[in-house]
This record gives C-alpha cells, structure tokens and sequence, in this order.
C-alpha cells in the first residue's frame, strides 16, 4: 500500500512517515499541495493521502478540490490532519472531498484506529 503525506512542515512528515511504515505502507513525501499533485503525476495510484490543511504555494483545501476534480484518485482516500478545529473547517473539509479528519497532535493509534474507520487492514 503506498501512501501520500503532506505538510510544509519536515518534522511532521516524518512522524507520520515513521508511524506509517510500521503499519506497512510505503511512504512518498511532499511538501504543499502542487507537490502533492506532481508526485500523483509521476508516481500515479495512492491508496491514502494525509493532508495538512495550512501550507503554502497550495494549501491542503485547494489540493482535496483538485484531486476530487480529476476524477482518476476516486478510490484514494484523503484523511486531513491539521491544527484546524472548528467545526466550519471539519466540514468544509469533508464536503470539499475528504474522507476523515484527524487533528494535531496525534498519537499511532489515533491514525490506527482511522485508518480502519477507512477499511485498511493493518494485520
């Protein structure tokens, strides 16, 4: 299973990276949402993105819109993880596309237990 993260920030990539990779996924890194968008480019079907919704050049919002547009990552599953927590910005999330919400700072078995919610077996 291979697995999109995105932040800006490097820290948190890599301690999702690392959580990620005990769980058996292969992880491929981007910085903001137009990098996110070249690594689908080049790399093509992800199983799962995890999107920080605050980053710069595009944030995590604009790049759910534009993944949902393209019509070909129907089956990817896009999970939010971020600072954001009122519940306009949950929803605006999810309604532009994502399929799950997960705010900072999370633990393994938070992102375990959402990742089952979203039917990954991690057995």
């Amino acid at each position: 299973m291979r697995a999109l993260v995105l932040d800006d920030s490097k820290a948190a990539r890599s301690f999702l990276r690392m959580i990620l990779e005990e769980l058996g996924f292969d992880v491929v890194e981007a910085a903001d949402g137009a990098e996110g968008l070249e690594r689908l480019r080049e790399l093509g079907k992800m199983e799962i993105a995890f999107v920080d919704l605050n980053m710069p050049e595009m944030d995590g919002l604009e790049f759910i819109h534009r993944v949902r547009k393209l019509g070909n990552y129907d089956e990817m599953r896009l999970m939010t993880i971020t600072t954001e927590t009122s519940k306009e910005k949950v929803a605006e999330t999810l309604a532009a596309g994502a399929d799950e919400y997960v705010m900072k700072p999370y633990t393994r078995e938070v992102i375990q237990e959402k990742l089952t919610l979203l039917g990954f077996d991690q057995s």
